[in-house]
Formats: structure tokens, C-alpha cells, sequence
């Protein structure tokens, strides 16, 4: 409460850097496993000429897995507490990091990595806590430091992870995420206390089907939501197969290496970028800032399959990358504000659904594209970046509040 001493373990500040590590240790844990799978494959008897479709693949199961179940998480959250469901997804990764440790073929390995969807969910709820503690005029900044998290675990995870994977293997790096991960769980149990608890008595199952009506009875986001499934399908599409395009472009013996380092290169850019963004979009709007940088996104995309080499390949992600962490971490100042404040904890609950989407069809629509060229990703993702701005467009022209619930569709 803002009514606790500045320096008190609830604190708005305290809560920011608590949320933040968590997220920075998780999005570790993701960038370390997008960036080296790929490299992995052939020790589970994957062939080189399969690598692509089953980059594609793995990803887009793991997507599709977890999202039924997003709307019990918020449910739950409501009905009882949000603390216990934020562990819980810090849990879920510590079993995938045992499943994938155990893995000898290719199916087991994809089953640990669908396991992580059964994470989703818990950054909205973080979002939600903040949002309650954190001044008005500094959520948009506060936004922009949790969701630099990311982009710091972009940066440092594949940049540490690369020689790792080279010289002791993807196991190994897994191993150490695991360790990371029981950490997390110990310091998010006993390093806040969240005096929320759900006086909701509504049965559970009905709670998470009513979260999805608040969704749809809303004009705004009823249109919102799927233009941010169409702006990530692009970057989602781009982010699965950028390891491909760096081991197609690397002549070298360490790929893992190169990987970290092109892909640290990319969170390095997005590390400085994001609280500019985030400060620009608070002084001059949060819809601009948005629909702006996602149009700037849309002239970089096609460069990358264009580039001739490494380094240039590099500066060309590194760019694209730092401009669409930006617009990512903005969507989800967008996405609160276009929920009335007695439903915003479930309709947050929802925040990375727009990402995790694209994540399943961007990877399934690159599963078919790459047989072809790997570099084919990038101009695909300029056009489905593109039809997200149209659609954002017309979701800002909506209203905000929530229909009545025999209202028509």
C-alpha cells in the first residue's frame, strides 16, 4: 500500500525490483532455451534437414499447450490470491528444466518444453500488484523497468549461455536454470506479502469463463486483443528462426557463441531502448508511442534478409529487436488502460496471451515458409507487422468500457 514506509517490504519500489529480477531470471531461462534449441536438435536424432519444421514446431506446441488454461489462472488469482499462482509459474519451469534435462528423444524434450505454457499468466498478475502500489503518473515507467527485464535476459542469457552450450552443452546451462528457478520461488514466498485476497465466491470454472466474456463484452478489447495477436506473430515468427539465420550466416566452430552474441546484441539495444520508450510514451501517449514504433518496426523488418554478413546481420536484429521490446513493453500500458479498474486484475491476467498467439502462429506459419529460405521470415513478418497496425488502429477508435452481458457482439 502506499501508505507503508518507503522503505517497507511493500513498497511500491521494493515490489518493482522484487518483479523485475523474477522476470529477468525467467525471460534467462526462455531466451537460453529459444537460442539453443535449435542447436540441440541434432543430439536428440534430429536431421539438419528437419531442424527448421521442428523449430517451428516445438515452439508453436508449446504455445498452443498452456493457452486454454490462461483464463483459470486469472480465475484462480480472483477466487483465492495472486501470490500463489505468480509461484506457481516459477514451479511449472522447474519441472520443465527437469523434464528436458531427462529428455533422450526429441517428443520428451518438446513435452518439457510445453510444459513452461502452463507458466503463463503470472506478469499480468505481477502487473496488476504493481499497478495497485505504484503511483499513476509513474506506471507507464514503472511498466517500462519490469519489462526491462527481458530485454536484460536477452542480452546477458544467450551471452553467457553461448559458451556454455559450446563447451559443456545445453544440459548443463538447463541445470544451472534450474537452480535459478528455485531461487526465484524462495525469494517471491517470503520477500512480499500481498495483502489481496479474493472475496469472489463464484465458482471457479464459471470465474474463468466470465473472464473471457469481460473481454468480449468490451468493445476495445474485443478488437485489441487480436491486433496484438497479429503485431507479435510477426516478431514471434522472426525470434524462432533468428538462431537459423545466424548459424546460415556463421562460419565458425561455435555456434552457440555466435548465437549469444548476436541475440545479446539484440537485448543490449532493447536494455537502453525501453525506458526511453516508456518515458516518451508517458509524456506524449501511450496509443502514439505505440502505433509509431510499430510502424518504424514494419521499414526495419525486410532488412535482415538482405544482409551479407554477420556483423551487419547483427546491427540489422539488434535494431528490430530493441524497437519491437519497446512496443511489446507499451502494448501492455495499453492493454491496462483499456480495462475499467474492477476488472483490470483478470483482463492483466490475459497480457502476454497477445505474445504467447503469436507464438504459435507465427513458428507454425515459419515451419512451412523456411524450407525454402530461413530468410524468408523477415519480409513475412513486415506484412503481418503492418495488418497489427491497421487493426490497432481501429481497436483505439473502440470504447472502453465493459457491455452489459446480453449486449450483442
Amino acid at each position: 500500500m502506499m501508505t507503508q514506509r518507503p522503505h517497507a517490504p511493500s513498497s511500491w519500489l521494493w515490489l518493482l525490483a522484487l518483479f523485475t529480477i523474477a522476470g529477468f531470471i525467467e525471460t534467462i531461462f526462455y531466451g537460453q532455451i529459444s537460442a539453443f534449441t535449435p542447436l540441440y536438435l541434432p543430439n536428440l536424432g534430429v536431421p539438419e534437414p528437419d531442424i527448421n519444421a521442428w523449430t517451428g514446431a516445438i515452439v508453436a506446441f508449446s504455445s498452443a499447450i498452456g493457452i486454454p488454461f490462461l483464463p483459470l489462472w486469472g480465475a484462480l488469482a480472483d477466487r483465492y490470491a495472486r501470490k500463489p499462482i505468480i509461484i506457481r509459474s516459477f514451479a511449472v519451469h522447474l519441472v520443465a528444466v527437469i523434464l528436458m534435462l531427462l529428455s533422450r528423444s526429441v517428443w520428451v524434450f518438446a513435452i518439457g518444453r510445453a510444459v513452461t505454457s502452463f507458466a503463463l499468466g503470472n506478469s499480468g498478475l505481477m502487473m496488476t500488484t504493481l499497478s495497485e502500489r505504484a503511483p499513476a503518473h509513474r506506471l507507464g515507467l514503472a511498466f517500462s523497468i519490469m519489462n526491462s527485464a527481458p530485454p536484460l535476459g536477452a542480452f546477458l542469457g544467450p551471452l553467457i549461455g553461448g559458451p556454455i552450450v559450446d563447451t559443456l552443452g545445453l544440459p548443463t546451462l538447463l541445470a544451472i536454470n534450474g537452480v535459478l528457478m528455485l531461487a526465484v520461488i524462495v525469494a517471491l514466498a517470503f520477500g512480499y506479502r500481498d495483502p489481496f485476497r479474493g472475496a469472489d465466491r463464484t465458482p471457479i470454472l464459471r470465474m474463468a469463463a466470465d473472464s473471457v466474456r469481460i473481454i468480449w463484452r468490451s468493445a476495445r478489447l474485443r478488437a485489441l486483443f487480436p491486433a496484438l495477436f497479429v503485431l507479435f506473430a510477426g516478431w514471434m515468427l522472426a525470434f524462432t528462426y533468428a538462431p537459423r539465420a545466424i548459424t546460415a550466416l556463421y562460419r565458425g566452430s561455435e555456434p552457440g557463441t555466435a548465437v549469444g552474441v548476436v541475440l545479446a546484441a539484440g537485448g543490449l539495444v532493447t536494455l537502453v531502448l525501453s525506458p526511453i520508450v516508456g518515458a516518451l510514451a508517458d509524456r506524449f501517449g501511450h496509443w502514439r508511442v505505440l502505433i509509431i514504433g510499430a510502424i518504424v518496426s514494419v521499414a526495419l523488418w525486410p532488412i535482415p534478409a538482405f544482409t551479407p554478413d554477420l556483423v551487419s546481420f547483427a546491427i540489422a536484429w539488434a535494431a528490430l529487436n530493441g524497437v519491437m521490446s519497446g512496443v511489446f513493453a507499451i502494448s501492455f500500458a495499453v492493454l491496462s488502460g483499456s480495462a475499467s479498474s474492477d476488472v483490470r486484475g483478470r483482463v492483466m491476467s490475459f497480457a502476454y496471451l497477445p505474445v504467447n498467439v503469436g507464438g504459435l502462429v507465427g513458428p507454425a506459419i515459419g515451419s512451412v515458409v523456411t524450407q525454402e529460405s530461413v530468410f524468408a521470415i523477415f519480409p513475412l513478418a513486415a506484412v503481418m507487422t503492418a495488418a497489427g497496425i491497421g487493426a490497432l488502429i481501429l481497436a483505439a477508435r473502440q470504447k472502453i468500457e465493459v457491455e452489459p452481458a446480453h449486449a450483442e457482439a
